[in-house]
């Protein structure tokens, strides 16, 4: 999108300058709509877990902004030709049974014929103008929590090759699947000074995004950080995404990793993920509370990872 000449609305709060999760535009004092989009080709074999992750991880970047998504629309690419349409069924039946969890009305959708299966949502919520999230706003000190283990693009690359068990297969399907909406809920109750969802950049492409232009730096823990069952044994089959490979090359010159660390844990670190967790700042002496309640509320994986520091500048130190 770089270059494209972006129309200017005194009104638009978070618009496409920087990598935010979602567009955010004031109607009132107190009222703004949030929108985002988001649609892909199925990661699971499932067609109703697919239906499931992909509405999960559309509903998302509405939650990364501390909002509040209330009508969603379908965006289907079908085979008709190819494929039995039982299986398109049991796709927007996932779909929808994650948008009634999340509160979310199905108002319309559009389909085209395409040789390529995909599917996703275009979703539209609400948020007060003042309490928007970005993913910039972390301040000095601030603790890092990370809501969701990391590693679903190399076990999704070893079901692909056939190599996952049932137990990772089940674990990763069951993550993706899951909702941030509670996490967005006792985030905003805590207070928070900034958030994002880990998606397709990875753990550091989406946390390097926080301290971005900020002259601020980031320490992370490796050892504090989730990760899901297996998924360093197959990092260690070599079973890596080639999205990991190209988040590494943009990344790396900002990054220092400790040459202690396994080289594997590199590969978790800029593993591209489908439905990610939160990666939340905020001041350390909150941290701990949205860690406890976090647990509290079942999002047992919830982690106190790191912290927002002065220096390195524009920096993280991975140890």
């Amino acid at each position: 999108m770089h270059g494209l000449p972006l129309i200017d609305d005194p009104n638009l709060i978070v618009g496409m300058e920087k990598a935010e999760d979602a567009g955010v535009y004031k109607l009132s004092d107190d009222l703004a709509i949030i929108q985002t989009v988001d649609f892909f080709t199925p990661i699971v074999d499932d067609p109703y877990m697919f239906g499931q992750i992909a509405a999960a991880n559309a509903l998302s970047d509405v939650y990364a902004m501390g909002g509040q998504p209330l009508t969603a629309m379908n965006i289907v690419c079908f085979p008709i030709k190819t494929m039995n349409i039982s299986i398109l069924r049991n796709i927007l039946e996932g779909g929808l049974e994650k948008m009634k969890e999340a509160g979310v009305v199905l108002v319309g959708g559009h389909s085209v014929e395409d040789p390529e299966l995909k599917y996703g949502l275009s979703v539209t919520g609400t948020i007060h103008p003042s309490k928007v999230l970005t993913n910039v706003g972390a301040e000095v000190g601030d603790g890092l929590v990370l809501t969701k283990p990391i590693g679903t693009g190399i076990v999704n690359t070893a079901i692909k090759g056939g190599m996952a068990t049932e137990e990772s297969i089940e674990a990763v399907t069951k993550h993706m699947a899951s909702l941030n909406k509670t996490a967005a809920q006792v985030m905003q109750e805590i207070g928070t000074n900034a958030c994002t969802d880990v998606t397709g950049f990875g753990l550091i492409g989406h946390a390097f995004e926080m301290i971005e232009g900020t002259g601020k730096g980031m320490v992370i823990n490796a050892s504090s950080i989730p990760i899901l069952p297996d998924a360093m044994g197959f990092a260690e089959m070599g079973l890596v995404p080639a999205g990991t490979y190209r988040n590494r090359e943009f990344r790396i010159n900002q990054v220092d990793i400790d040459t202690h660390l396994s080289p594997y844990l590199s590969d978790l670190f800029f593993d591209p993920q489908t439905s990610g967790g939160l990666l939340i700042a905020l001041p350390q002496s909150k941290a701990d509370e949205l860690v406890k309640r976090l647990k509290e509320e079942g999002i047992e994986e919830a982690t106190l990872i790191g912290k927002v520091v002065e220096n390195p500048k524009e920096r993280i130190l991975v140890r």
